[in-house]
């Protein structure tokens, strides 16, 4: 314990003045107010990308033929494991008609951890990543 007082960790009226005249001036400098409008380049940008094309529903329902990815991913929000798997085995395995989202909930649950004996319970909870 030291014998220093508590005001050392305070600075003193005058530093708080200085710090609120710096911090207001930084605000005024700032080059995009959040009320400013966006360009519209912004939003060309944006529905240009291609994962604007498919929502993650939408996705989810799409048959592993159809699916553009290298690697499709999936986590479990209750155990927060993670399961990969190149779309090319996945077609291999369990056929270019199946769902997504089927194959999906079958990878985790091939390897659930989390086994609490109530078939409502079990089983790993699918996130599905969009990127």
């Amino acid at each position: 314990m030291t014998d220093r007082p508590a005001s050392w960790r305070m600075p003193t009226p005058k530093q708080m003045e200085k710090l609120a005249a710096e911090a207001a001036r930084r605000r005024d400098l700032s080059p995009a107010a959040p009320e400013a409008p966006l360009p519209a380049e912004y939003g060309e940008s944006v529905l240009k990308d291609p994962r604007a094309d498919a929502t993650g529903a939408e996705m989810r329902q799409r048959r592993l033929s159809e699916v553009q990815r290298y690697v499709l991913r999936i986590s479990c929000r209750r155990c927060e494991r993670t399961v990969e798997i190149q779309t090319a085995d996945a077609v291999r395995l369990y056929g270019g008609n199946a769902v997504w989202k089927d194959v999906a909930q079958r990878l985790l649950d091939n390897t659930c951890q989390q086994r609490t004996g109530r078939h409502e319970e079990d089983g790993c909870w699918p996130a599905f990543e969009t990127s």
